[in-house]
């Protein structure tokens, strides 16, 4: 089955059945943490917050925090288009702003586990908002993603997620991420010309890969198609649990691609 795309990259993944026995969490002794930055090249204000995400992975003991760098696309009308820009991360935004009850979508924009947002250019305010959102995770859905070695192009991904007991779940979403490190660009025009920008953990693709509802435990496997640009030693694959409707991050996972 071919999924919808979130950007230019190609990604498919297929829920084909029982996952393969090589599965595992990425890191089981911190707690998954996942940070989704709302960003854009053409932002001046942005910048600052990129480097905050950056510093985020190591910042809180005992976190897996995991990076999402979402480039959002209503700046590219104002003199640079960002490359690494999308209309669906742009709806994204949008979404939470409904569910977090936000008067309308800003750039930079941070939100933990999908509960809690603030700007993202406040290093403080993340990481205290980190620790907070660690300390529920008896409550977290236990997930694992595994990559097998990559034959050329392609490389063969298993997802599972078990729902703890005691943990009521009505709908929610089992989403794959790929994300690239160590990104940059020379900014030749708009807020920030002259600029050369950092990126760490730009969102590549994100698609929705299967229903989490009254079932315990979900399990798909299938590959993902790897694009000439990414560099592979640099490139992570992210799994996780989200409440229809943006809403909150029940668990996470992730794994190197290479």
């Amino acid at each position: 089955m071919k999924l919808s795309l979130a950007c230019s990259a190609v990604f498919v993944l297929a829920v084909l059945g029982a996952v393969a026995a090589q599965s595992r969490p990425a890191d089981s002794a911190r707690v998954p943490v996942i940070v989704e930055l709302f960003t854009s090249e053409g932002c001046s204000d942005c910048p600052p917050a990129d480097a905050v995400l950056a510093k985020l992975p190591n910042a809180v003991p005992g976190v897996d925090v995991i990076a999402l760098e979402e480039h959002v696309d209503y700046w590219d009308r104002q003199g640079w288009k960002d490359p690494f820009s999308s209309a669906s991360f742009t709806q994204r935004q949008v979404d939470y702003t409904h569910a977090l009850r936000v008067d309308s979508p800003y750039t930079p924009q941070m939100i933990v586990n999908g509960r809690e947002e603030f700007v993202g250019s406040s290093y403080g305010t993340a990481t205290n908002t980190i620790a907070k959102a660690a300390r529920d995770s008896a409550r977290q859905i236990r997930m694992s993603v595994a990559v097998d070695r990559a034959s050329g192009t392609v490389a063969p991904v298993h997802v599972t997620a078990q729902v703890p007991d005691g943990l009521m779940l009505k709908s929610a979403d089992v989403y794959v991420a790929v994300t690239e490190t160590g990104l940059s660009s020379r900014v030749t025009a708009g807020e920030n010309r002259g600029k050369e920008l950092h990126h760490s953990a730009v969102v590549r693709a994100l698609t929705r890969i299967g229903v989490l509802d009254a079932t315990r435990s979900w399990s798909g496997a299938g590959e993902i198609t790897i694009d000439r640009q990414w560099n592979p030693r640099t490139t992570r694959i992210v799994a996780f649990v989200q409440d229809r409707g943006a809403g909150a991050i029940r668990g996470a996972a992730t794994a190197a691609l290479n």
